[in-house]
């Protein structure tokens, strides 16, 4: 797999390549995109001569290059990928190759590029290794290792690392840009811009990626949608602070027109690097697709799904009591409420906020992790005993990282709170957050949540932070010190010991809701709760954008009660019921209150769960490219496009009467389906006299039609009133 001399590699899987020209003294990028098929040596030689771009006028007198660690010294003008110094000094970095390792598996299929430099200004030693997988992901790693031998001019002054960024280069044809941004309770919110000229910089400043999270930075052609256009993106694997962009200069950067990058946000003074010390950056995906952006989210989904550690059984129907009780904990209460979810089929019970000592409101107790006896008298052990008598789970809600001042805790360890000497800066929901960079406050944690999962075998965990981190520095004799880092890299080593001791547990990662869902928080949890906000027209989109990442498997999805905890918005039955199927599904609303006509309908609801629970939680994701964005039509579709179940969703009213023909996206166009309109949830409202006619036979029972048809031509779709949605299930008759 390598030519010419062995400079040139290729590393090649799922239709998408990597080339890289090792050569001295820093290897460059040829290529990363569509596969072009094995390199020939006309191929490498071509590759290799149009890897330089012209000398401009009142430029360097050499070409500009764009290497994979960017410097200065080569004419880049542009963010640099490494930048730090020593006490002020060697802030000119200048890496030089000094070993390679390539690794090709025998059948081809991805690979591994290992780079490692040196660096006599800084006196660092820094390792790249790129990783591409079988799904056609390619990730980057990089460490910086301290090296005082390497650089006589500094010696043993320590190194302070400013920055590190894992950067690739793009086409001339990548002219827009999508990422997205919220806040609490509307995450995951998309925006476009044109690739222009500059510096578009994202950066997350909150101790965590935030409810405005960037997620994932994508740059396409022109009009790039869910099925169409060629999509370059990245995505960094680190739940700390972040930093993403994009960026194009006037000279390019190299052969190529732009750059796609992303790394960690580092706070100065953060990471210092003595003699012999080492710091390993975050890990950053990068991902193409020649078809639209589903197919980004179907190489990481089925890269996720592909994990020892991904979740095998199927995934339990929840019912979390938050919304249900709030913090009026009653076993009579919570009794009524068990029974009634063992009646409907719940097959998870979640204790939610309010267990514990101290909490009769959000203003006290955090940190107290011990049963509160007022409260529960005899413990947990009988609510858990009603829950296992049942047939059920039982999980628990925690907040570890977070610290109440009314606290036996914080007035027992007051320096274990996260903040300045000075004084701690105001509360956020009555709260601090706890240094669990701090050993002892680490093994405090560390006892407290091993000891209550032992003694109940509990199932599943809560696990929440719902406060950004502001000041976030770590009290110690040598003065503050930036601690987000340290902070997130002891919230890892944390969930990897709790998981470790018990290998059943699953854990759910939320954060206020949608404010800490990354790919690295994913490598240690087994659920993401995407929202505070049950509302189903909120919840339509923050889940459409949340599967850009993160298959349908990993994301809580509640049923809510008529009138929406977050928003007061009151919404129909059907199409809370409709919106909250088509991932891990699950109920937060008070059972005991409702009557027997919306039971049975909650009750078909986890029959029809359980009915398509293989499908959901394993099919690819499938989203129509509309025009009117008032509407949307998600999919899940299977594997072998034997199966699949739509939902369409209205919003609001639009300008047009009716849809006209729109595709389903995924199905296969030379099969023989069958089309059914499943309303077994109730009916949608309708703005319009009567549906189409094959929406009319579909409701009556199965219509065959050709997948050619349905994939490529389209099918007109009822026009639905707002805040309305439906399913349509489709299952392939014949190939």
């Amino acid at each position: 797999m390598t030519c010419r001399a062995d400079t040139v590699v290729a590393l090649r899987a799922a239709g998408a390549a990597f080339i890289l020209q090792i050569s001295d003294p820093i290897p460059r990028v040829l290529h990363w995109g569509a596969d072009i098929g094995d390199l020939s040596p006309a191929t490498v030689s071509a590759l290799a001569l149009t890897a330089g771009p012209a000398q401009l006028n009142n430029s360097p007198d050499i070409p500009r290059t764009f290497s994979a660690l960017p410097t200065e010294y080569e004419g880049w003008s542009g963010t640099a990928a490494l930048s730090g110094h020593a006490h002020g000094r060697a802030t000119t970095p200048r890496p030089r190759l000094v070993t390679h390792h390539v690794h090709v598996p025998a059948d081809g299929i991805g690979g591994r590029v290992a780079l490692t430099f040196d660096d006599t200004i800084g006196g660092l030693r820094t390792e790249l290794t790129y990783r591409l997988d079988a799904h056609g992901v390619l990730s980057v790693d990089t460490s910086l290792t301290r090296d005082a031998a390497l650089s006589p001019r500094i010696g043993s002054t320590a190194y302070t690392v400013g920055s590190v960024l894992s950067l690739l280069p793009l086409p001339e044809r990548a002219t827009e840009i999508l990422d997205f941004t919220g806040k609490w309770c509307r995450e995951r919110s998309p925006q476009r811009s044109p690739f222009g000229f500059g510096t578009h910089l994202r950066a997350a400043h909150r101790g965590k990626p935030g409810h405005d999270s960037p997620f994932l930075l994508a740059a396409g052609t022109a009009g790039f949608g869910f099925g169409h256009g060629e999509v370059w993106a990245v995505h960094l694997a680190w739940s700390g602070e972040q930093q993403y962009l994009a960026e194009r200069l006037p000279e390019g950067a190299g052969a190529f027109s732009a750059i796609l990058g992303a790394g960690e946000e580092l706070h100065p003074g953060e990471v210092i690097l003595e003699d012999g010390e080492r710091y390993d950056a975050p890990t950053a995906l990068f991902i193409w697709s020649g078809s639209g952006l589903d197919a980004i989210s179907d190489r990481l989904h089925s890269r996720l799904r592909a994990r020892p550690t991904h979740p095998r059984s199927p995934r339990p129907l929840v019912l979390n009591t938050w919304e249900a009780v709030y913090f009026n904990h009653d076993l009579d209460r919570l009794t009524a409420l068990i029974e009634r979810a063992a009646d409907v089929g719940v097959e998870r019970i979640v204790l939610d906020d309010g267990w514990f000592r101290g909490r009769r409101e959000a203003d006290a107790g955090l940190g107290d992790w011990f049963v509160d006896d007022d409260v529960w008298p005899d413990g947990l052990g009988p609510l858990v005993d009603i829950v296992r008598a049942h047939g059920m789970q039982f999980g628990l809600w925690f907040e570890p990282e977070m610290i109440n001042l009314d606290s036996d805790l914080a007035r027992a360890h007051p320096d274990w709170v996260l903040g300045p000497a000075e004084g701690l800066g105001p509360e956020s929901r009555s709260q601090h957050v706890l240094d669990i960079a701090r050993s002892e406050a680490y093994d405090y944690l560390l006892e407290r949540l091993d000891a209550l999962v032992r003694e109940h075998s509990i199932d599943y965990l809560k696990w929440d932070h719902n406060r950004d981190l502001l000041e976030a520095v770590s009290q110690g004799d040598d003065g503050d010190r930036p601690s987000v880092h340290r902070q997130t890299a002891a919230l890892y080593r944390l969930l990897d010991e709790l998981r470790s001791r018990h290998p059943q547990l699953e854990i759910e990662t939320c954060s206020g809701g949608g404010g800490r869902i990354d790919l690295g928080i994913l490598d240690r949890t087994d659920r993401v709760w995407a929202s505070d906000c049950n509302d189903p027209v909120e919840r339509v989109q923050i889940e459409r954008w949340t599967r850009a990442i993160v298959p349908p498997e990993l994301i809580g999805s509640h049923l809510g009660a008529t009138r929406s905890h977050t928003t007061a918005r009151s919404t129909d039955l059907p199409f809370r019921l409709v919106t909250s199927l088509t991932a891990h599904a699950g109920i937060e609303q008070d059972l005991t209150l409702v009557d027997d006509v919306e039971l049975a309908a909650i009750t078909r609801w986890a029959g029809m769960y359980r009915e398509f629970r293989d499908l959901l939680h394993s099919g690819r994701v499938v989203n129509a490219d509309l025009a009117d964005q008032t509407t949307a039509l998600s999919g899940i579709v299977a594997q072998d496009g034997s199966e699949a179940l739509f939902s369409w969703s209205r919003f609001a009213t639009s300008a047009a009467g009716q849809s006209g023909r729109v595709r389903l996206p995924g199905l296969d166009d030379t099969s023989m389906y069958s089309i059914r309109i499943r309303e077994d949830l109730g009916s949608s409202s309708r703005h319009q006299g009567n549906d189409p006619e094959w929406v009319t036979d579909a409701l009556a029972g199965p219509v065959e039609m050709p997948g050619a048809v349905l994939a490529t031509i389209g099918v007109p779709l009822p026009t639905l009133n707002p805040q309305q949605a439906m399913l349509i299930e489709i299952r392939r008759t014949r190939s």
